[in-house]
């Protein structure tokens, strides 16, 4: 149940950055009781969080909060994300969507204060905005507010009014000047900016945690993975919660440069966007499942199953995290899952991860016969096959004189 609408209490979705800190003495001078929440999805250290927990209380929040989101970004993205196996546009892992459990954890504490107000510090030209609203706003009737987007109607150079602002009041702004945007967290590290947004080659600056060729280890990394369900439950043997077993799976492939990539995508606004990613956990995990599933589904699932997963991708990519529809793909998906269940080694050298072999007692191998090397049919029933797999073809050949289909 939505909270009442005459609490003067609103929730800040915190970061510690720029544009939050500037958000809370913004909706302090309007009125509201800043409450802060800080969703720890894997992208800080502890002195980084400490941090954030200072600046908060620096800026005379009434309350703040840490959330660790590393159970929800697996219960909530990866585990439908890895059994879709699809990235958006076929290339990008889709790494900031912890933004919709940074919505969660701000949503709950709302209910915890009795108040529909949400605020975040977006900006009014990015995907993110879309991204935030739209999942606010599907599960309740919430009042949002976005100071960014609020001053850049009357500022064109926002971020310089935002330190002006802070520094008129006596907080001070953080040195960090930063080549690159860089966002990071569980899933991965994105980098744009600079050359990126030029279409030029990024320069040695835009690297998070993947290794150059030349730091890659001489010797061979090959680890195993178990699956239940399509779900990731072992690593090495060892059985471990799913976000612990994607962090290090990032650390151990980050050291041989796997999952580095860059794209040009289509924005949910319909400007090009240019980035640089890097999701070393998130491409063995895919390398690996992809490998179980083609083995273990019939060639109908494997077939159509591309299909539901590029729209599930589309739908949360674009901020529609909570529309129906994609409950009812994902309903497909988990039905999908129910035979995906074993063993894959993966093994690599550097740059790339491959799936070496593949145990599980739901292989699709037919006893009496072996691709390209033995049958238990004969001639004739594959020539009869075949005969009958092709009759439309032959037939129109046939009836037109073997004119082909130009």
């Amino acid at each position: 149940m939505t909270p009442p609408n005459d609490s003067r209490d609103i929730v800040l979705a915190f970061s510690g950055g720029l544009d939050t800190s500037f958000c809370v003495p913004y909706l302090k001078e309007q009125g509201w009781n800043v409450h802060t929440v800080f969703a720890d999805t894997g992208g800080v250290d502890a002195e980084e969080r400490a941090f954030i927990e200072a600046r908060a209380a620096e800026l005379g929040v009434a309350s703040h909060v840490t959330v660790d989101g590393g159970p929800a970004i697996w219960d909530g993205f990866v585990k439908p994300f890895v059994w879709a196996g699809e990235g958006y546009q076929g290339q990008y892992p889709l790494l900031v969507s912890d933004r919709y459990l940074i919505v969660d954890a701000a949503l709950a504490r709302a209910a915890e204060l009795g108040t529909n107000a949400i605020a975040h510090g977006c900006t009014g030209m990015g995907n993110d905005q879309v991204r935030f609203d739209l999942a606010v706003k599907s599960q309740g009737n919430y009042r949002i507010v976005a100071p960014i987007r609020e001053i850049q109607k009357e500022h064109t150079q926002t971020r310089a009014y935002e330190q002006a602002y802070l520094e008129e009041r006596g907080f001070g702004v953080r040195a960090k000047q930063k080549a690159y945007t860089i966002n990071e967290n569980l899933l991965g590290v994105t980098m744009s900016g600079g050359e990126i947004d030029a279409w030029e080659a990024p320069g040695e600056g835009a690297r998070g945690w993947c290794a150059r060729r030349a730091q890659w280890p001489e010797d061979v990394l090959e680890v195993t993975l178990r699956f239940v369900n399509g779900e990731a439950v072992a690593l090495d043997g060892n059985e471990l919660p799913g976000e612990k077993i994607l962090a290090k799976l990032n650390t151990m492939f980050a050291q041989y440069g796997v999952g580095r990539g860059m794209y040009t995508g289509d924005t949910t606004i319909g400007l090009k966007g240019r980035i640089v990613f890097e999701a070393p956990g998130l491409a063995a995990l895919l390398a690996a499942h992809r490998a179980l599933e083609e083995a273990v589904l019939s060639k109908q699932q494997n077939r159509f199953k591309p299909d539901v997963a590029r729209k599930w991708v589309e739908l949360v990519y674009e901020g529609f995290f909570h529309d129906p529809l994609k409950a009812d793909l994902e309903a497909f998906l988990a039905s999908s899952q129910r035979t995906v269940n074993g063993e894959v080694v993966l093994r690599t050298s550097g740059g790339r991860v491959d799936a070496v072999a593949v145990r599980s007692p739901h292989l699709l191998h037919a006893k009496g016969a072996t691709y390209a090397q033995s049958a238990d049919w004969g001639v004739e029933e594959a020539e009869g096959f075949i005969k009958l797999f092709g009759m439309s073809s032959t037939l129109w050949a046939e009836v037109n004189g073997g004119q082909g289909g130009g």
